[in-house]
């Protein structure tokens, strides 16, 4: 009876197995516990990463990891315990391009021999991306039995931090654009308000502008400014660079432009100023072509500077003749002074057309790799110089897309029209 009972008696359970494991189990809780409040408190990327660190060597008894993070490139964000400072060595990618899972180091091909200090690679993966690899041993170093490593846990503690590290870049993400998109909006409403608001269009004269910017904040320019009953002022001008930066600096030359018409009329005079603003603001970052010119009714005279710009067409229709205004000076804000500087005065204009224009018209290209260019507008506008200049714009911008076809606008366009009519 005793012998039998001997033989069907069950093992009796280790206790110290099962306190072992309750004591790696509660470990393990708290350590959740503790990076969750860790991210719940909002705490730095860096202190997330030491809380890790301190979990995985202190509490699991981790030997030896190196943990790659993906930023704008990959780099370690905790390394311990080896013989090589991961935080120096490059990883090698192309190692694991087509590691989707948790994977032996040894059935991997490396460069670098410091990886095969581990032996197992565990990728995080975002859905199909791949955000981080932990590098990592499966055994405890000098066990007997050997112990592993709950490779789970850390998988799981790690996923934990690297998405909520995710969730912040996201976040900063989100609030810079947030900033980008309200400076822009800013930005744009100054650039609009650059512009007048009406133009005249009337029996003797008549000014029309047409405007597109590339992208959000455009870098063009133009104005219509009544010096008095017998004087306006017209200006095109176009500034280097585009974005916030080039459209305050814009502002600035409307602003200082208007000021200086208010005290003169003398052209060189108002260059020269606009020239000493730009080049002490925009400290040879961005530069401003610009055509002014000043048109006087009782004197029938058209008096103009080109500093660097496009030439602009005229077509004196009294005596039939064309020109191509491009006297005047360098483009404003490259030298202080102005190495140059000449004021050209056209008599007898009591019947013509000015046509001006910046840069993004000429250099449309089509899909054969060729711009619209220069001889292509004169002879569009040698033919349609006499047109209402609303038609001509429309048929300008129309020839425009037709000749780019599938292309992509490379820069602004704006086309500034004048036409005047005393005889």
């Amino acid at each position: 009876m005793d012998s039998e009972m001997l033989m069907t008696q069950k093992p009796q359970p280790n206790n110290d197995n099962y306190e072992a494991r309750f004591h790696q189990v509660e470990l393990e809780l708290n350590s959740i516990l503790e990076i969750t409040q860790a991210i719940n408190n909002n705490e730095p990327e860096q202190s997330l990463y030491k809380i890790y660190m301190f979990i995985l060597r202190g509490n699991l008894r981790v030997e030896r990891l190196a943990l790659y993070v993906l930023d704008e490139q990959w780099n370690c964000k905790v390394n311990f315990g080896t013989k090589a400072n991961f935080n120096h060595v490059e990883l090698e990618t192309t190692a694991f391009e087509s590691v989707y899972d948790l994977s032996e180091m040894a059935k991997l091909s490396f460069e670098n021999h410091d990886f095969y200090e581990f032996d197992l690679v565990i990728p995080v993966l975002h859905k199909d991306r791949v955000l981080a690899y932990v590098f990592v041993n499966q055994y405890f170093s000098g066990s007997s039995f050997q112990e592993k490593v709950d490779i789970r846990f850390v998988q799981a503690l790690t996923n934990i931090i690297i998405v909520a590290i995710e969730n912040k870049k996201l976040v900063r993400r989100q609030l810079r654009q947030e900033a980008f998109k309200k400076e822009m909006e800013i930005a744009k409403k100054v650039q609009s308000n650059l512009f007048p608001k009406k133009l005249p269009y009337n029996k003797n004269v008549k000014i029309k502008a047409t405007y597109f910017p590339h992208d959000l904040i455009g870098g063009d320019y133009y104005d219509y400014i009544s010096v008095d009953k017998k004087q306006f002022i017209i200006c095109i001008a176009d500034v280097s660079g585009k974005g916030i930066p080039a459209a305050l600096l814009m502002s600035n030359f409307q602003a200082t432009l208007r000021t200086l018409i208010r005290q003169t009329s003398d052209l060189k005079q108002i260059v020269s100023e606009l020239n000493h603003l730009i080049y002490d603001n925009a400290q040879g970052e961005h530069f401003i072509t610009c055509f002014i010119a000043l048109y006087d009714k009782s004197k029938h005279t058209l008096t103009y500077i080109n500093a660097g710009h496009n030439p602009a067409f005229l077509f004196n229709f009294k005596n039939n003749v064309q020109l191509l205004l491009d006297s005047g000076t360098t483009v404003l804000g490259a030298f202080s002074p102005l190495p140059f500087l000449k004021e050209t005065t056209i008599n007898g204009l009591s019947n013509f057309f000015l046509f001006n224009y910046t840069d993004g018209v000429t250099e449309v290209i089509n899909p054969e790799n060729e711009q619209f260019g220069h001889e292509r507008l004169e002879s569009f506008l040698t033919t349609r110089k006499k047109i209402e200049l609303g038609e001509i714009h429309g048929n300008l911008i129309a020839r425009i897309n037709n000749f780019k076809k599938s292309e992509k606008f490379v820069d602004d366009i704006t086309l500034l029209s004048c036409r005047v009519e005393y005889d």
